[in-house]
């Protein structure tokens, strides 16, 4: 599968979701396959993922916009 970029979009391994946190609130963490991300919807915040890795930054996560939620 690849994204709009031409990238190939990795599926985040099931246990590895189970483990991660938001960095900022500690809180869980959603899986967006059709964006590549993963959401924090405490902090309104979505983590990409690249090559299949989480980037767990919050400098490199994007704020979400009120209509995504």
């Amino acid at each position: 599968m690849t994204n709009k970029r031409g990238d190939k979009k990795r599926d985040v391994d099931p246990k590895l979701l189970e483990l991660l946190a938001c960095p900022l609130t500690r809180g869980p963490l959603s899986w967006k396959p059709e964006r590549g991300e993963l959401i924090s919807r405490i902090a309104r915040l979505a983590y990409p993922v690249r090559d299949g890795i989480p980037v767990m930054l919050p400098s490199e996560a994007r704020s979400l916009a009120d209509e995504e939620e």
